[in-house]
């Protein structure tokens, strides 16, 4: 938490100084920045960068990208699939291109893999020509392959009516990634402050206040978005009250805490209720088959993810996932031991992959997606089934704070969206 002892420290660490975008500010900070996964992490580093800025990136636990940022595929997604007019698709297009040059240039492991997806009936074939045509029509690079070159390059792979090409598909390592935007950051002046979970943020002369308190608070939910400590005083009573921060601007990139946090600032009409797709992954022990390319099933109108799919690691390893089960809270992440629905995930695997080894598949890990709607779909048709884009706003009608920025239902592609999206939260603020 934010202690007399640190707060001190940090308005006296900075000197008074004059934010280049708007009018003169003495709060602490010109910017804070609620969440360090990659989204977060990427927004800090973009705002440091303006004339005069001093960022302070919050964050609940004791490192960065431990929730939905590292819980995931890590895969660059090609934004094949958000349909057109999204923010999903524009910043996954520039976000893809971004990412690659950014760990290019800066040593960052990734991987241009490529990805096929495949398709066991004319049904499904369907899926993938609907994929095609639109991939086609906002020029990423995408290609039938024949049966003939399907079953010469990848052997293992069954693709019984069809197989489509992403050749700019690939893969990233999350954690050597997001530890780059986090020394990029600190190195340019920005201050990250770690086991800080919110507690409460109130507007009050054109400045944000903002509490934190101690690791081992209750979660926030949307009904009591501020946690609590058994015992604990509230952030609010006197002996607490010098114990906050000031900053000018807010962005709110909590992630899975996202919704909770907007609760936090805004009337009771504009209240947001979270939901949660947990996906479990599986490893695989087995050295055959492994395909040298990320294989993903023809998508479904209205399902939560992609499907579950293969994608390999940095290391080489195979691993299969997500699956989707709605859950209500943030942190059930522990695998679901359910052995009908391990059959099932197997038989998945096996439609395309039928050599498998059923024996040789285990619960790994699980990862949660912030979702805005329960069912919500991942595939955009334009015909229904679910889908919502990014919300990313600079809000407006707010009483006594100062600007704010609100990020939610960040998940797929976010990762690979990162660093466009920062490119996209400095536009709302100085464009």
């Amino acid at each position: 938490m934010f202690s007399r002892r640190t707060v001190s420290a940090l308005r006296h660490y900075h000197p008074s100084r004059h934010f280049s975008s708007t009018t003169k500010t003495q709060a602490d900070f010109t910017h804070a920045v609620i969440g360090a996964g990659a989204v977060g992490l990427a927004i800090a580093r973009r705002l440091q960068q303006v004339e005069g800025a001093q960022v302070v990136l919050i964050e609940k636990h004791g490192m960065v990208g431990t929730e939905t940022s590292s819980r995931n595929s890590e895969v660059i997604h090609a934004g094949i699939y958000y349909g057109h007019d999204t923010l999903k698709t524009k910043l996954c297009l520039q976000g893809k291109e971004m990412l690659y040059d950014l760990c290019a240039k800066n040593g960052i492991p990734y991987m241009n893999c490529g990805k096929w997806i495949v398709a066991q009936t004319d049904e499904s074939m369907d899926a993938l020509q609907s994929v095609h045509d639109f991939a086609k029509s906002i020029d990423v690079p995408i290609r039938f392959i024949s049966r003939e070159e399907a079953q010469r390059r990848e052997p293992d792979v069954r693709a019984q009516a069809g197989a489509l090409e992403s050749p700019s598909t690939g893969i990233v390592d999350s954690h050597t990634y997001m530890q780059f935007l986090q020394g990029d950051f600190e190195e340019a002046g920005g201050t990250t402050a770690l086991a800080s979970p919110v507690t409460r943020i109130a507007g009050h002369t054109n400045e944000w206040k903002i509490w934190t308190a101690p690791p081992g608070t209750s979660e926030p939910t949307p009904s009591s978005p501020s946690p609590q400590t058994p015992g604990q005083n509230p952030p609010e009573s006197g002996n607490e009250e010098d114990a906050f921060i000031t900053a000018s601007t807010l962005i709110n990139s909590a992630g899975l805490h996202a919704c909770a946090t907007n609760n936090m600032v805004l009337p009771t009409s504009r209240h947001r209720t979270p939901y949660f797709a947990k996906g479990t992954y599986f490893s695989y022990s087995k050295s055959h088959p492994k395909p040298s390319t990320l294989i993903y099933p023809a998508p479904i109108p209205g399902h939560g993810g992609l499907g579950t799919h293969l994608t390999l690691d940095m290391g080489g390893r195979v691993r299969f996932g997500p699956d989707v089960e709605w859950v209500d809270s943030p942190n059930d992440l522990s695998p679901n031991p359910d052995r009908a629905r391990l059959r099932t995930t197997i038989e998945d695997i096996k439609s395309y992959l039928p050599g498998l080894d059923a024996d040789a598949v285990a619960l790994d890990y699980c990862g949660i997606r912030p979702k805005l709607a329960r069912g919500a779909g991942a595939l955009n048709t334009g015909k229904g089934g679910g889908f919502i884009d990014f919300y990313i706003e600079k809000e407006e009608g707010l009483e006594g704070g100062g600007e704010m920025v609100n990020l939610l239902g960040i998940e797929s592609p976010g990762l690979t969206s990162s660093l466009a999206i920062a490119e996209y939260v400095y536009g709302l603020l100085y464009r």
